[in-house]
């Protein structure tokens, strides 16, 4: 039973609530009125995270967050009429009986390979490699982040339900009611239920042997050289921006875990900026890695932005000739470069 003045404070602080979210719903409309970035609807939790942002540019740009959000979800709500309205034209034109025999072949061609998909998800959940992604990292984003960290997850998952012989996903850490679990409820809704992945709030160092996992993070001094089927890979979930550099590391470290790094730099020419890749890149990846083994036809899968080429060449080579690109672009005389390049050229006769 509450007593009469716990009634009346929890009243009160209900009361100043009330009024600090109307306030906050004003300045918004002002904003609005004054033609800054804001979204036409909002929501009180949504509200309450405005109100908590430490200044004023970081509200400003959780209402742009917002608000771009909001054109995002009209867009596609936009392309999904067009889409519905032309299937519907679509229907009504296709009278005739092979066109109709066509549709029904083609809805029941698309009905039995997501059968299949599904039945080679269910049978890796059993005899399945396993891939397991840390789901930990939600304190060390922001709520931007942690949902674009969870649309790289779905990602990841429907090209694994596609692939040939997929993984037995694990989402470890994580926790019901975290925001990596609003957000894939917003993406999955009822189907978040049925999915064929296995969900638990346990560390992932108290569901396998520790002998057998491996930690994937770019910051690993130690390079992956094979995919091996009977190890454990666990992936960082967490989107490569919002996190310091050596966060994944000291966490595999800290368990005392086996850490290896992508070889980058062995089979590409890297162009400037970190080596992190996104969660569906590394899925694309490690697929291919587990089917074929073949490490240049998994690095396709890096963004063509991020390096020159693949290496065909020593790497010591390669980075003679970029650098020397380099300098030429920072517009060092011609005679200099001409003197380096024969320095280089007699050096490689005295060695011959």
């Amino acid at each position: 039973m509450k007593s009469g003045l716990q009634e009346v404070s929890e009243t009160v602080s209900e009361r100043k609530e009330l009024s600090t979210l109307a306030a906050a719903r004003e300045i918004l409309e002002m904003w609005r009125l004054a033609g800054r970035l804001v979204p036409e609807n909002i929501s009180e939790e949504q509200l309450k995270t405005f109100m908590e942002c430490p200044s004023k540019s970081a509200k400003k740009k959780y209402l742009k967050y917002l608000h771009l959000k909001e054109l995002y979800k009209k867009n596609d709500k936009r392309k999904m009429d067009e889409r519905r309205e032309r299937r519907l034209e679509t229907q009504e034109q296709a009278s005739n009986t092979d066109e109709t025999k066509r549709n029904s072949f083609i809805c029941l061609w698309a009905s039995c390979m997501d059968r299949a998909y599904g039945w080679r998800v269910a049978q890796s959940m059993i005899f399945g490699q396993p891939l397991v992604f840390d789901m930990s990292y939600e304190k060390d984003m922001s709520v931007r982040e942690v949902a674009n960290t969870v649309r790289q997850l779905v990602l990841s998952e429907g090209c694994n339900r596609r692939s040939v012989d997929p993984f037995h996903i694990h989402f470890c850490n994580f926790k019901d009611d975290s925001l990596y679990h609003k957000e894939f409820m917003k993406h999955y809704r009822e189907a978040w239920g049925k999915l064929l992945i296995t969900v638990t709030d346990q560390c992932y160092t108290d569901v396998f042997p520790k002998d057998k996992l491996i930690y994937l993070t770019a910051d690993s001094p130690k390079v992956m050289k094979t995919f091996d089927h009977n190890k454990i890979y666990i992936v960082g979930s967490m989107v490569d921006r919002s996190i310091k550099t050596g966060v994944s590391l000291a966490r595999a470290k800290r368990l005392g875990l086996e850490t290896a790094a992508l070889p980058l730099e062995k089979y590409l020419l890297w162009n400037t900026g970190a080596k992190n890749l996104t969660l569906d890149q590394m899925m694309h990846i490690l697929l291919t890695l587990k089917d074929t083994g073949d490490w240049k036809a998994a690095l396709e899968f890096v963004p063509k932005r991020k390096y020159y080429g693949f290496v065909s060449k020593p790497v010591h080579e390669l980075k003679k000739t970029l650098n020397l690109i380099n300098t030429l672009k920072l517009g060092k005389r011609q005679e200099e470069v001409r003197k380096q390049f024969a320095k280089n050229y007699s050096k490689k006769l005295t060695q011959k």
